[in-house]
This record gives structure tokens, sequence and C-alpha cells, in this order.
């Protein structure tokens, strides 16, 4: 039974009881009686009006809530002609006029938002109330290194992927660059933000390996082409100038003449020393383009197992070369991609020491040819592997850091994807994308 039912049950039940009693009381004064019967009625008509407007203002309230619970914002009730329930439809209609612009302006910018995060360079994780991901966009798929469907409904820690345990590791606020693979560098950021009342995470990833590449290579450019002009300049004038006193060397007495020519011999091997080792540095900086051409990386492969095989039999050093694929020519510069090898393969060998063994493949992946070198040395330590492919970086006690650095630039000119790191079995283990 709704509120107005109970209000007019109530008036009829009042006025008819009154009715009665001034029936019992004044059957005797007709005027009277017929007085009182048009007071009552004047009463209960009186009574329905003001129920019936009292409940007009409830109809109202009732049906808003149902508008608003259906979501719809656009239905506005019209003025009765009432002051006080005109007053009050006023503001329904300016409050469902508010709610409806502002649910279009949440939904534009939602929709905004999400456009945003799809389109940003940057990758972007968030975490639902429970700390598990719940939104990875494009670029975090590629960062993370792991499918978005893997990662998706499932903590960060139960996540098998290098970036992913980095971000499980920042506290709130904190802001730290991770290195990747020995050259992939990221700034990564954990923040929060408030949904529903409460708070939820997320991580902003920010690769800057190409900036920091670029600010790295401009700065050590500088750096060698000042050394070398400098240092070229003095090995030249003391060069000649030893030269030139060796000319003396017949007008010395003869017990003095072989220690004069000998100090003047050593002193002219080591310029021609320094001079080789500033030119090591200097190839650096003037690495040409790759001269891109077809070729075959099998055949390459073959080539540097072929030439490298006697080395690696003088330390007892076994190699196993698996082609997994069936390899077309892909457009190189062989020469470089030839030098990137030998390094590569050099580094392996000097890290197993002797009897070991070094394992190459080739296998397609996604349409491009991925060449794996993996060696059973002793892997890289922590301290080390942030730092594989820093310019003049080396753990050998006379190494000028100039490999890496070499594969670097030569691989980026490339435009070939390249990554070091330990293997899952132990070693270490270098991967070229082309």
């Amino acid at each position: 039974m709704t509120l107005r039912t109970k209000l007019l049950v109530y008036l009829v039940a009042v006025h008819a009881l009154f009715a009665a009693l001034a029936f019992a009381t004044l059957t005797r004064y007709p005027a009277a009686l017929v007085g009182a019967e048009l007071v009552l009625a004047l009463s209960a008509a009186t009574g329905v009006s003001l129920v019936r407007a009292w409940i007009v203002p409830m109809r109202l309230v009732r049906t808003g809530t149902h508008l608003m619970q259906d979501g719809d914002f656009t239905a506005h009730f019209r003025a009765t002609g009432h002051s006080e329930i005109d007053a009050m439809i006023g503001v329904y209609n300016r409050m469902i006029d508010t709610l409806r612009d502002e649910r279009a302006r949440g939904r534009e910018q939602e929709g905004f938002v999400k456009k945003l995060i799809a389109a940003s360079p940057s990758g972007i994780v968030t975490l639902d109330h429970d700390g598990r991901v719940s939104l990875v966009n494009d670029a975090a798929d590629r960062f993370l290194e792991a499918p978005a469907g893997s990662v998706l409904g499932r903590a960060l820690d139960d996540v098998d992927a290098p970036l992913t345990r980095a971000l499980a590791a920042l506290a709130l606020g904190e802001s730290q660059i991770v290195t990747l693979h020995g050259r992939r560098r990221f700034k990564c950021v954990r923040a929060s933000f408030y949904d529903r009342g409460h708070a939820r995470t997320f991580f902003l990833v920010q690769e800057l390996t190409a900036e920091l590449h670029a600010t790295e290579k401009a700065a050590y450019e500088k750096l060698i082409r000042m050394t070398t002009h400098e240092v070229n300049n003095s090995v030249a004038a003391v060069r000649s100038l030893l030269e030139s006193m060796g000319t003396y060397a017949p007008q010395l007495v003869v017990d003095d003449r072989a220690d004069f020519r000998k100090g003047i011999d050593v002193a002219v091997t080591r310029l021609d020393h320094l001079d080789t080792f500033m030119r090591g540095f200097a190839d650096v900086v003037r690495l040409p383009p790759p001269a891109l051409r077809p070729c075959h990386l099998k055949e390459l492969v073959d080539d540097i197992v072929v030439l490298m095989t006697p080395q690696l039999a003088a330390r007892r050093i076994e190699v196993d070369w698996i082609e997994a694929a069936e390899s077309g020519p892909s457009l190189l510069d062989r020469n470089q991609i030839e030098q990137v090898l030998l390094n590569v393969v050099k580094n392996a060998m000097e890290a197993i020491g002797e009897d070991g063994r070094i394992r190459l493949s080739l296998r397609a992946e996604r349409g491009h040819l991925v060449l794996t070198i993996t060696d059973s040395g002793p892997g890289l330590p922590d301290t080390v592997r942030g730092r594989l492919f820093t310019p003049f970086f080396s753990t050998k006690r006379d190494g000028r850091g100039l490999g890496l650095t070499v594969v670097r630039e030569i691989l980026t000119q490339h435009r070939f994807e390249f990554a070091l790191d330990n293997a899952d079995g132990g070693g270490t283990s270098f991967r070229m994308r082309c």
C-alpha cells in the first residue's frame, strides 16, 4: 500500500467517524446536521486536495530517481504553476543538466585519455585495487618483452620479465634508470591516482636508449677528436726530433753509441704504440655508414667459424653451429657485420678461457633472422651487466672498451636489435635480430 493510499484511507475513516457522530447527536436538529455534513464534505475535499498537492513532489522525486537509475539524463519536468513545486522542478532540471554535461565531459575525457595512452611512446602500466595489472599499452607491451595476455590480471612479481621485476621493486614516488641487456635504458616512475576514492598504482616507462646514446656519442666523439689531434701533433713532432737525434749517433764514442741508438729506438717504438692506440679510438669516430648489400648471413657465419677454428681448437673450445632456418639474403654491410661477429666470438673465447663450448644458432622469428651466440663461460656479474655497452668500459686488464662500443655503433647504424646478457643455462648469450 502506497503512502498516498494510506493517507486517503485515513481521511475517509476520520470523516466517516465524524459523520457518524454528527448523525447520532444531531438528528434532532436537522439544520445543524446539514451544516455539519457540509463542513465534513468541505473538510474531506480540502484534505484530498492537500494530499494530492503533497504527493506531487513525491512523485517527482520517485520519477527522477528512476530516470537517474536508468541513466536517462535527458528528461525534464514541466512547471506545474505551484511556486514551491516549480522551485523543486527547477532544481532537478538544473541538476540533471549538470549531470548530463559532466557525464558527457567525463566520457570525452575518458576517450581522450584512452587514445592518448594507446598512442603514447611511453609505456604505461596500471594496477587494480588488488595490485594486479589491469592495463598495458602498446609501448609497455614492447618494453616488457612479455605478451600482454600473460601480464594482465597478474601481480608484477609473478611475471618473469626483467622490466617487471624492476618495476615491482620501485617504491611509490620513486624514479629510477633501469638498464636491460647491457644497452637498453629505461626511466621508470611509480606513482598513484585515485579511482572511486581509493588509491591505485601506475607506472610510466620511458626508453632513453636513443637519447643517451646520442649524448654519449657526441661527448666521446668530441673528446676523441681533440685528444687524437693533440696526440698526433705531439707524436709527429717528437718522432721527427728523435729521428734527427739518431743522426748524431756516429759522433758519439763507441761505448755510448749502442745505448744511445737503443734509447732512440725504444722511444720511437713507444710512439708507434701510442699512435696505434689512438687510431683505435679514432676508428670508432670515423666509422662510415653501412654500405648495405644483399648478403647471406649463414655464409658469413660459416666464414667466421672457419676463421676462428684454429684459435678455438688451441684452447680446446668446441663449436656448435646450428642453422634452424632457410635464410635468404639480408641487407647488411658484410665487412662491418663480420667485425661485429669476430668481436663477439673473441669475447666468448676469452670468457671461456679453455675447455668450453660456443654455440651459434640461426633461426627465423616473425619474418626476421635471429642469430644467437652463447658461450659456456662464467657469465656476467651484476656489476657489469648494466655497463656492457658503455663507451670504453672494459673488464679486461689491458682492455680499452672499444670492441662492444664498435659493436653497438655498427648494429645501431644497421638498425638491428641486439642484446648481450646472461644465458638461462649459464654463460653469456649475444642475440642479433636483422
